[in-house]
């Protein structure tokens, strides 16, 4: 039994066992003029009702942490088809042989459709290349460039006259890194290699492609003919997902691909 005392009011609570459950009896008391204390009412609280209680709160927690966790941006890659570009004179290159991915923030399960899954923000990238025994070429990650992120090229100035005045350098697309936002159900497509013309040898593709030595054909992601593993890393905020491929890279022009990889595929 416990008991509060306040000037002229007490309160006195003791537990007892009704019918196996636990129950807090509360009772108040007034003191009269003469000093004594009388009665003025009794309360019971079922322990039942407070575990209840607690139960619902409980569940009303998970419930609001699943449907946040629910909201959260879901990534995940998927291969498209490889396509071909045709340049016009003065490019480095006639023609461009890419292989690219596809990033998708995924949709919610039907069931869960009356609410909307967030958008995958400031999505960045990351790719390595592997030699097939999983070794990594390069010792380093090249940050990926996403397909509808702007060219870092000069931007062409011409009089009104048309002539070429000169060429404007706009360094926030040099040296910006490439980042996305992704919206649930929608995807971004990034760039994971080129190959050239008729060349054997292709090339890992972002945006140090624009200013490399010799132009578009960076000497830092070079990769001969072979077969590669490619590992693609997708970051946005808290979230990120993963793949394998292969770079199938042993092949003519035209059949320049990426392709699945294997279960027994690792990288180191």
């Amino acid at each position: 039994m416990s008991g509060i005392e306040k000037g002229d009011r007490r309160l006195r609570v003791a537990y007892r066992l009704v019918a196996n459950r636990p129950v807090a009896i509360r009772t108040f008391h007034r003191r009269t003029a003469d000093g004594h204390l009388r009665l003025c009412r009794t309360e019971a609280a079922w322990g039942g009702a407070v575990l209840e209680a607690m139960l619902g709160m409980l569940v009303g927690a998970f419930l609001i942490i699943r449907v946040e966790e629910l909201r959260k941006p879901r990534l995940a890659l998927r291969m498209i088809a490889p396509h071909s570009a045709d340049y016009p004179e003065g490019r480095p290159a006639k023609q461009g042989h890419v292989v690219t991915l596809e990033a998708v923030n995924e949709v919610l399960p039907r069931w869960a459709r009356w609410m909307s899954r967030n958008a995958a923000q400031q999505c960045r990238a990351l790719v390595t290349f592997h030699h097939m025994d999983g070794q990594n070429i390069f010792g380093r990650s090249m940050p990926v460039k996403w397909v509808r992120t702007p060219e870092a090229l000069p931007m062409p100035i011409h009089l009104p006259d048309g002539q070429l005045f000169g060429l404007l350098v706009d360094p926030e697309r040099i040296m910006r890194e490439p980042r996305v936002d992704i919206a649930p159900g929608e995807a971004s497509e990034l760039d994971v290699a080129v190959r050239f013309d008729n060349e054997s040898e292709c090339y890992g593709w972002n945006m140090d492609s624009y200013k490399s030595t010799p132009p578009w054909r960076n000497p830092t992601w070079r990769l001969a003919a072979g077969r590669y593993l490619v590992r693609v890393q997708v970051f946005s905020g808290d979230q990120s997902c993963t793949g394998l491929f292969r770079l199938i890279n042993d092949v003519p022009a035209d059949a320049f691909r990426l392709a699945p990889a294997l279960t027994t595929d690792k990288v180191m």
